[in-house]
């Protein structure tokens, strides 16, 4: 990546940073909660898009590891202990359970990777819902206090938000080091050729089982903030939907991109939310809409809210026909074409000699 595009990318995140700072000022406890939902499943999608977009290792049992981190962080508060031993314990044992889980890695790939990963997946969500002794079953943990950060309680939506964003922020720098790093270089190799990097000098087999550690890691960090955030979990949430909805998230984003799950996440999460208030936004910004040129029907937008699940199904499909490697992707291939142009243009121009 060139200076210029990482100095474009650092202002960017700058000023998203400080748009996600400023933007609970004007929200609603629900919308606060949406934004903190966002921001906790932004944390699982960076793990999945260093295991899939970096490794090129598919896997279907990211949402096993959310569950995995939530139920820990549910059984050990509940009883007293303090979030950070269920952050440390919750993000150990994910991190382990995910190098086992690489070893299949090593013998088989693609689409029969992602059917042992789909089994462990399964094994994960029969555990949460039958062993009662421990999960609750169906009936789930409930009362899941929300943690206190240097004697303050977080009890507020405003205040566990800014401490998921804190999360985010430092999982995000973590995420850049490591791509930036020959860590990352390894996981890019390992996925263009894993033989070719073999050839190189890179121990394919380490890289392989860290890059699944690190991405079931990371699942079992957003499981941590998950459980304060909802105050009660049963195994219906960590089901192979959300294993899929963050594959999604990595894809619709852009896999192999840093920003990718952050842009996924907002198609993910918070897209439905928007459409689904589709009139009411119409409401508040429809005049701006319309002195700026840009008029849109209100009854059109009342479809949208109606059928906004609808709407949200149709975009990422169109999306991804389009481009199969998501926003990010779409986007890259604009600014290159854009920038290659002048050279095709100058070239055209040359007369050859006589």
């Amino acid at each position: 990546m060139s200076r210029t595009r990482i100095a474009v990318a650092g202002a960017a995140g700058l000023a998203v940073l400080a748009l996600l700072i400023v933007a609970p000022l004007g929200l609603k406890p629900y919308g606060i909660y949406i934004l903190t939902l966002w921001a906790v499943t932004s944390i699982a999608a960076i793990g999945l898009n260093l295991t899939l977009g970096y490794a090129g290792q598919v896997s279907l049992a990211q949402g096993a590891f959310v569950g995995i981190g939530a139920y820990v962080a549910a059984l050990l508060t509940t009883k007293g202990w303090p979030l950070g031993a269920a952050y440390l314990l919750a993000g150990v044992s994910c991190f382990g359970i995910g190098w086992l889980l690489g070893y299949p890695a090593l013998r088989v790939q693609h689409h029969y990777l992602a059917f042992v990963t789909l089994a462990f997946a399964t094994l994960a969500y029969l555990v949460f819902r039958n062993e009662e002794w421990i999960t609750g079953g169906i009936y789930g943990i409930s009362n899941i206090p929300r943690p206190s950060l240097f004697g303050y309680a977080l009890r507020t939506p405003r205040d566990f938000y800014y401490f998921c964003l804190v999360n985010l922020a430092l999982v995000s720098l973590a995420a850049w080091w490591l791509i930036r790093s020959p860590w990352g270089r390894a996981f890019v190799a390992l996925r263009e050729n894993p033989v070719r990097a073999l050839s190189l000098g890179v121990d394919t087999r380490r890289y392989t089982l860290t890059a699944f550690a690190l991405g079931a890691g990371l699942g079992g960090i957003s499981g941590v903030l998950y459980a304060p955030l909802v105050q009660y979990i049963d195994p219906t949430p960590f089901s192979l939907l959300l294993s899929l909805n963050l594959l999604l998230m990595v894809i619709v984003g852009g896999s192999g991109y840093f920003f990718g799950p952050f842009l996924g996440a907002v198609v993910a999460v918070l897209l439905p939310e928007w459409l689904q208030s589709a009139d009411k936004m119409y409401a508040a910004f429809g005049p701006l809409g319309d002195a700026l040129g840009f008029v849109i029907p209100p009854d059109a937008l009342k479809y949208v809210a109606k059928h906004y699940l609808v709407a949200y199904a149709l975009f990422v499909m169109v999306l991804l026909v389009f481009s199969p490697t998501g926003i990010l992707g779409l986007i890259e291939r604009r600014f290159t074409s854009r920038r290659a142009l002048p050279q095709v243009a100058a070239a055209a121009e040359v007369k050859p000699a006589s």
